[in-house]
């Protein structure tokens, strides 16, 4: 673990225990060998589709999970166990942002509780008075002004964005040095989603957090962040700078999640082409069951036996960029440039796409 980091996993795994019938219990690998590493001020985007294992990571790097293996660090030491005093202090560095705004907030009680709340625990030693000078700069600074006409709202009476604005200055009045959005703009109207990215560029520039973005949208993820890491099926199978990853993925998930976001620039043709061979792109496996070697290898146009039976190694590409793939092992890279993923597929053979 580097003090370099802030907040530190490294190859850190979640199983869980589910029951079934006849008294029969499963094995879910939500997350297996996963490492994220956050500097001060750094922005790093985890994207992936629904059931990839983003929002478990999220929740055991927030230590509502402990890892089943693997450690978390804080400013370079490790954190593991502990009472409720060191779990608060935890918490008073690493803030989760939840994806729904409606949810988050006690419904029963206004907005000056739940703020009031959070500094209670987490700064006793402030008066009533300081509290709320406090909550005032909190709305303020994420924009609810004049503050006062907030304070005594319930949740029902705001707007999905006041909410989640209230739910970022709840998150802020504990003073972290790091905060973790679990999908924070997704729930939101298209037409405030701009101003919630902007809300969280302008927290990292004034206070140099860190901050850990999940999204399934490229676009915000390639707005906001500076790093991107992709996770298919619990595992990351490529991470880098974002341009890097964007303009030049280099594992066949990472160009079909980007070939599938919306592009307006697309030709007619252009889109002919990426949906061809679309039903043959299959479903992800289960985590229960996970199949053996490298878990996109079902799915993936470029898969060879040895995909089938041994889990890539991390290739190192320069500047940071890595990927999980055997193509690289076999000087077969080029070949994700050439093609669109969904095209790949259809021209792979039947027997192959049935392995």
């Amino acid at each position: 673990m580097s003090p370099d980091y802030v907040l530190e996993a490294r190859n850190v795994s979640k199983h869980f225990t589910v029951r079934g019938s006849l008294g029969r219990s499963a094995v879910v690998q939500a997350v297996q060998d996963a490492t994220v590493r956050l500097k001060p001020g750094q922005i790093l985007a985890l994207v992936g589709e629904s059931g990839s294992g983003k929002t478990t990571l999220a929740r055991l790097l927030a230590r509502f999970y402990e890892p089943t293996s693997g450690e978390i660090a804080l400013r370079g030491e490790p954190v593991a166990g502990g009472g409720r005093a060191a779990r608060r202090a935890y918490h008073s560095d690493v803030q989760l942002i939840f994806q729904d705004p409606f949810g988050s907030l006690n419904p029963l009680h206004r907005v000056r509780y739940n703020l009031d709340r959070a500094l209670k625990l987490h700064h006793p030693s402030l008066d009533g008075d300081a509290r709320l000078r406090r909550a005032t700069a909190l709305l303020e600074r994420v924009s609810l002004t004049p503050a006062a006409d907030y304070l005594d709202k319930f949740p029902h009476e705001l707007s999905g964005g006041q909410r989640q604005r209230v739910v970022i200055a709840r998150a802020l009045a504990v003073e972290p040095k790091v905060l973790l959005g679990d999908e924070p703009i997704s729930m939101l109207d298209v037409s405030i989603r701009l101003e919630m990215l902007n809300l969280l560029e302008k927290l990292r520039a004034e206070d140099g957090l860190a901050l850990l973005y999940i999204t399934h949208d490229i676009a915000s993820a390639r707005y906001l962040c500076d790093d991107i890491a992709v996770m298919y099926a619990g595992q990351m199978v490529e991470s880098g700078p974002k341009e890097e990853v964007i303009a030049a993925p280099q594992h066949p998930y990472t160009k079909l999640l980007i070939e599938s976001s919306p592009d307006p620039e697309r030709a007619a043709g252009d889109r002919d082409e990426l949906f061809e061979g679309a039903d043959e792109l299959g479903e992800p496996p289960s985590l229960i069951d996970p199949p053996a070697g490298c878990r996109f290898h079902p799915r993936c146009p470029f898969a060879m036996t040895q995909c089938r039976s041994e889990a890539p190694p991390v290739t190192g590409l320069g500047d940071g960029h890595w990927a999980r793939c055997w193509l690289h092992q076999h000087g077969r890279a080029g070949e994700l440039a050439r093609t669109t993923h969904a095209a790949a597929m259809a021209r792979r053979a039947p027997q192959e796409v049935a392995t």
